[in-house]
């Protein structure tokens, strides 16, 4: 049930025609309360798709009402008209639901710099209305598929007997996956009693070691949402840490479920930095070696080349000294004091299986951070090169 296994809320993914595939492409969920408040976090990509820039209006109130949501097409990058197919869509929503268009948020997916075709959107949010459902989350999660496999959800249950609560979410994408937030679109629901601040400050905490930590290919993408939304069905109120923990569970899921249906992808990178000064530096290390094609393309061929690790790291700011840098590839220690000392020998390193763990030990302190990736394959550059035709 993902997206509707809280309380209140309700969910629909339909088939409007938006993809030529004739698969499912428009999804609505709506919060039937009795709270309506809300938080989100957008791209920090400075060129904003049409769906991003009116979302970030309707949630600045801290309260939203429904999220409307389509794939076949990013609405991004095609003039006044493509914002005006957004308004559209937020007002059909409103007007079928019986509120306010400013408390409908809308998310696309899809191709940059093509026109959506509004009649077809339009038919297809009535399609979408007409279905809602409480056990609509799995239609809704497959509706915002684009180059996805499968998809992406999470249910994580809280409290006691005295009062239970859940938190389920779901979460689309496959390719441009870079912060801030890779190329997802992700609604996140709890039936939680909690007031916007609260959800505010669990979904930033969650979404800064979660989705933020999630570099596949280093391409930012300009549709990046991820909307948290409270409906108090449970009328339970829970701890602001617990509700932020399972948030963060959530999110992990996610993340984990995005990062291992990465476009192309025959390894899945986990990328594990100890040893820094700072957190800081501990992730623009990992980002650093998870965007060296270099590197990732030694994991495609299953080599452990750890001096292209060691040439990643140099290009950081972080504090280290060269020749106090440790580096395992899946639990052998192939590089030992900047390679000034004997590593074990590389061909003992196991790449056969999907799980690639890659840990760098900075000697410089005590602060560590975790990034995922993915190699760099044959598959992924034919599904990029073609994707548009």
């Amino acid at each position: 049930m993902s997206v509707t296994a809280a309380a209140g809320f309700r969910a629909a993914g339909v088939t409007a025609g938006l993809k030529p595939s004739g698969k499912p492409d428009v999804a609505l969920v709506v919060n039937d309360g009795p709270l309506h408040t809300a938080a989100a976090v957008f791209t920090t990509n400075r060129c904003k798709a049409n769906p991003v820039l009116w979302s970030e209006r309707t949630v600045a109130d801290g309260k939203l009402e429904a999220v409307v949501l389509n794939s076949g097409g990013a609405n991004c990058y095609n003039g006044p008209e493509g914002f005006q197919t957004t308004h559209a869509s937020a007002e059909l929503v409103a007007e079928l639901l019986g509120g306010g268009a400013i408390d409908v948020a809308v998310c696309s997916t899809g191709l940059i710099g093509t026109l959506l075709d509004r009649p077809l959107l339009e038919d297809g949010i009535r399609a979408a209305v007409g279905e809602l459902a409480a056990d609509g989350g799995s239609a809704a999660a497959t509706a915002i598929m684009t180059t996805d496999t499968r998809r992406k959800e999470a249910v994580v249950h809280g409290g006691d007997a005295d009062g239970g609560w859940t938190v389920g979410g779901m979460a689309k994408g496959a390719g441009m996956l870079a912060p801030g937030l890779a190329t997802m679109l992700v609604v996140i629901t709890t039936d939680a009693v909690a007031e916007r601040d609260t959800l505010d400050a669990a979904l930033r905490q969650a979404t800064r070691t979660t989705f933020d930590r999630l570099d596949t290919d280093g391409c930012m993408s300009t549709n990046d949402t991820v909307i948290l939304m409270a409906s108090g069905a449970s009328g339970v109120e829970p701890d602001s840490a617990e509700l932020a923990a399972a948030v963060q569970q959530a999110c992990a899921d996610l993340t984990r479920q995005l990062w291992t249906d990465a476009e192309g992808a025959h390894h899945d990178i986990e990328i594990t930095v100890a040893g820094a000064e700072s957190e800081e530096d501990a992730v623009a290390v990992g980002r650093a070696v998870a965007r060296s094609n270099l590197f990732k393309a030694a994991v495609f061929g299953d080599d452990p080349n750890w001096g292209r690790v060691l040439a990643a790291v140099g290009t950081t700011d972080a504090v280290f000294e060269p020749d106090r840098i440790d580096i395992a590839i899946n639990g052998v220690t192939v590089c030992r004091s900047g390679g000034t000392k004997a590593g074990d020998p590389a061909e003992n390193v196991d790449m056969s299986a999907r799980h690639v763990a890659v840990e760098i030990d900075l000697g410089a302190g005590a602060a560590t951070a975790t990034v995922l990736t993915s190699d760099l394959t044959h598959d992924y550059v034919h599904e990029n090169s073609a994707y548009s035709t």
